[in-house]
């Protein structure tokens, strides 16, 4: 019953844009399977460009 945190989606508070560990964002340099925790502060939406900081966690 508990998820590991590397499998939890995060959402973009701007746009509405899910990041899924899973899928990386290769376009933005994170390879697939890389864990939120793990983005560089640096990293921004790829959608509308809103800061890490501006993602919160996502529930299904």
């Amino acid at each position: 019953m508990s998820t590991t945190q590397t499998s939890q989606k995060w959402i973009c508070e701007s746009c509405g844009f899910i990041y899924d560990p899973e899928d990386g964002d290769p376009d933005g340099g994170i390879p697939a399977g890389t864990a939120f925790e793990d983005i560089p502060e640096t990293w921004f939406c790829p959608v509308c460009g809103a800061r890490k900081r501006d993602f919160v966690p996502y529930e299904d």
